[in-house]
């Protein structure tokens, strides 16, 4: 397996697996995510893969198939005399192929975008998990993450 930042040739695999992450939130909340959709198109992927500033990285097999990515941004916080400032990666949205489960992908990726954020000089990965992805959740609680707020909501 090689993890590497993601290329034009990666567009079909990750556009399949964005589609396995809407399914999964569009179960969790149906109030929220429209099945069938994904939260980006070819050419925003396109686009997306050659900006520094929001690096996607991928797993891919020895023939080249996307097992996994990890979709980053790396964020200045706005000034705020109240913040001490710093870099931060976000990241966005971690998948890993339904059918490629169980090898470890996620946790080669999830080490990945640490050493990346390291070599970034941020000194924080960030992310949000939606309520209800309680797989997620674990597996991140498992790659030593911790709360840092929680967003509420009041439906209407």
């Amino acid at each position: 397996m090689d993890i590497r930042r993601a290329v034009e040739r990666d567009i079909p695999d990750v556009l399949r697996l964005l589609s396995q992450v809407l399914e999964v939130h569009a179960r969790i909340r149906p109030d929220i995510f429209v099945p069938g959709t994904t939260k980006y198109s070819h050419n925003e992927l396109s686009e997306m893969f050659n900006d520094d500033m929001r690096p996607v990285y991928v797993a891919a097999d020895d023939e080249g198939h996307v097992l996994g990515y990890a979709f980053c941004q790396i964020k200045e916080p706005a000034f705020s005399s109240t913040m001490i400032p710093g870099k931060t990666l976000y990241m966005d949205d971690l998948c890993v192929d339904e059918v490629a489960r169980g090898r470890h992908i996620a946790t080669a990726l999830f080490e990945h975008v640490i050493s990346e954020a390291q070599r970034f000089g941020c000194r924080e990965v960030t992310l949000n998990v939606w309520e209800g992805n309680d797989s997620a959740l674990a597996f991140y609680q498992a790659m030593g993450m911790k709360p840092r707020e929680t967003q509420m909501e009041y439906m209407l």
